[in-house]
């Protein structure tokens, strides 16, 4: 189990799903948590469970300027920046001659230049505290097509590259960047997609069964301890083997794992 005590770490898209599960795993676990997101309610609710090792800050990572507000919490409450989870993100699909430019637009402010005004803003703070560890979350549509996700694929594709780079720019630094990539998550976003709808029977994904949102908190957990210190511009699938090829035919089943 990665011990996280004494770090501080902030974790965007925070107030529910894999980002709130990550919040609690990295409280549990002996870190102190600055948690964003724009659902405020649910967000304060979340900081406010886990007690005065958290603080929850209204946050839209599409803002560059909006970074300044929950790095500056970070260093005024607890003292430093250790851990960055880049977790926010918004999720639609539509075949490509259906997409709109401005859904498109929507997917990468979010997805991908939130991510880089995340790497951008907590920089200059891992980097005085001598080192630090930069999560980005992308998606297993970021390591394989997947029809309807043009626009979705396209914002996870450029995370992971845009992983791989800063990993190189920062490790003279002592900050490491790695990318996880869930497959098909059992959460509220994707809920109401009706991507997990069906009879549970997952044929494509090896160990049958959708994802939770601990299962990739634990390795988000582990990628920003000090168990992972020799890791950087990794990438790594928690999605129950959706990508390994290894799965048997479908012989019925969600669609959307097919």
């Amino acid at each position: 189990m990665a011990q996280l005590a004494g770090k501080v770490a902030l974790i965007t898209g925070g107030a529910r799903g894999q980002g709130e599960a990550a919040a609690r795993t990295f409280a549990a676990r002996g870190a102190k948590v600055v948690l964003t997101d724009l659902l405020t309610v649910q967000g304060e609710q979340v900081a406010a469970s886990l007690g005065a090792d958290a603080r929850f800050v209204r946050h839209d990572v599409s803002d560059e300027q909006g970074w300044r507000l929950p790095v500056r919490v970070a260093l005024a409450e607890f003292g430093s920046l250790d851990v960055l989870v880049n977790n926010a993100g918004v999720y639609s699909t539509a075949w490509i001659e259906q997409e709109s430019a401005a859904r498109f637009r929507r997917l990468l402010e979010v997805n991908l230049l939130g991510v880089f005004f995340g790497l951008r803003a907590v920089v200059p703070a891992m980097r005085t505290g001598g080192g630090g560890s930069i999560v980005n979350v992308s998606s297993t549509a970021g390591m394989q097509g997947v029809p309807g996700h043009g626009a979705y694929g396209a914002s996870k594709w450029a995370v992971r590259g845009l992983t791989k780079t800063a990993a190189l720019e920062l490790g003279e630094h002592g900050i490491r960047v790695n990318s996880v990539h869930p497959g098909a998550v059992d959460t509220e976003m994707i809920r109401g997609s009706g991507l997990v709808a069906g009879n549970g029977n997952y044929p494509k994904v090896a160990l049958r069964r959708l994802g939770t949102p601990q299962d990739t908190a634990e390795l988000v957990a582990f990628l920003a301890s000090d168990a992972a210190a020799y890791l950087t511009g990794g990438e790594f699938a928690v999605d129950g083997g959706l990508v390994a090829g290894t799965a048997a035919p479908v012989r019925g089943g969600d669609p959307a794992c097919r």
